[in-house]
């Protein structure tokens, strides 16, 4: 009998040793933290091979077609793509930063040219359809600068979207805001007459007339919402509004922001979409470092290119996070991403490369 007891008796001791083995320890996870999905059990998965050739491209555009136009920017061309990686055609442009594309499959491109002595930034407009969409052979328009006064070596344009009626924005950056009429960071409604964006007209060669007007009442310096303080990147939504996200890499709390267009009848003005008080974390002031690009899938979740933390945030509508991921061993300098049918792009400007992704629940 003493026997069995003392067999019970080490039994007992046993499971009590395992089991204080195996206590959880949530510490166990921080060093992993850095290159891991940072929300949720659903992660994102690299899927097949990364495409290269690049030299420091800076943004990437998936098209209607679909096809995908990246601004290889230190190759001075457009590279044109389509959804397996089979590149079409280049077009030879110097120095591109920003890709956006309008309903009649136009591209729009910031970028620069050459006088004989200075360099300028600039804006231009490529006309995929009359080429027959051989992309080295469609004509270019400059659209911006148009006056002497823009001739300016320090003022850049550096983000471009497209909205549902083909008009469009276009951000500028500079040293010199203390104009209150002109000042360098602003952002400028570009379209075709008939919708009247107000201010200049311009008349490219191409006969397509287009005017240009300043959007009011968006500080050229804030540190707050609703800024023109160094834009780099504007998505605009697909829906039939005036809303889109912006990236900034000026001095402000809030690098990635939603503009929404308010509109009483009596005054139209752009409003953060998001109260700060909120707690949403899309909002949350010093969330980003230094976040490059952006883009929306089709239901509404916001994905922004953080490269100053190696990864990709990714966000609702409500501005909850959802299945962000990165870190040092996924990316090294994540500038611009795109997405379409499940697969999400983003371009690494310091790999050369495009990398693709899939949710964990898309594969089964």
């Amino acid at each position: 009998m003493k026997q069995i007891k003392n067999f019970f008796f080490i039994i007992f001791s046993l499971i009590i040793l395992v089991g204080c083995s195996d206590k959880f320890d949530i510490n166990q996870f921080s060093k992993y933290s850095k290159d891991v999905n940072i929300v949720g059990d659903t992660v994102y998965i690299k899927t097949g091979e990364p495409w290269g050739g690049f030299n420091n491209p800076q943004a990437i555009l998936m098209g209607r077609e679909p096809f995908l136009y990246v601004c290889d920017t230190d190759n001075n061309r457009i590279v044109m793509l389509d959804i397996t990686g089979k590149v079409h055609g280049y077009l030879p442009i110097k120095r591109p930063v920003a890709i956006a594309q309008d309903h009649k499959l136009n591209l729009f491109i910031c970028a620069e040219f050459d006088t004989a002595n200075v360099t300028y930034s600039a804006a231009y407009k490529i006309d995929l359809f009359s080429a027959g969409h051989q992309i080295e052979n469609a004509p270019i328009t400059r659209i911006l600068p148009i006056r002497d006064v823009d001739y300016n070596t320090q003022r850049r344009y550096t983000a471009i979207t497209v909205f549902y009626d083909n008009s469009f924005f276009i951000a500028r950056t500079g040293p010199n805001n203390t104009s209150v009429s002109n000042p360098d960071n602003s952002i400028f409604k570009i379209a075709p007459k008939k919708l009247a964006a107000g201010g200049d007209l311009l008349v490219p060669s191409d006969g397509d007339t287009l005017t240009i007007g300043r959007v009011p009442f968006i500080d050229p310096l804030s540190q707050g919402l609703i800024s023109a303080n160094g834009i780099n990147c504007m998505s605009a939504f697909p829906q039939r509004n005036m809303d889109f996200i912006a990236t900034l890499s000026g001095e402000s709390s809030f690098k990635a922001q939603w503009f929404h267009f308010f509109s009483s009848g009596i005054e139209e003005k752009f409003m953060s979409q998001f109260d700060p008080r909120g707690g949403m974390e899309f909002l949350k002031p010093n969330r980003f470092l230094n976040p490059r690009g952006a883009c929306l899938d089709p239901s509404g979740n916001i994905y922004i290119a953080d490269a100053g933390k190696d990864s990709v945030f990714k966000f609702n509508s409500s501005g909850d996070e959802l299945q962000s991921f990165g870190g040092s061993s996924v990316f090294s300098n994540p500038s611009a991403v795109a997405f379409f049918d499940k697969i999400l792009y983003v371009l690494d400007s310091e790999r050369n490369q495009i990398l693709r992704f899939i949710l964990s629940t898309d594969l089964r």
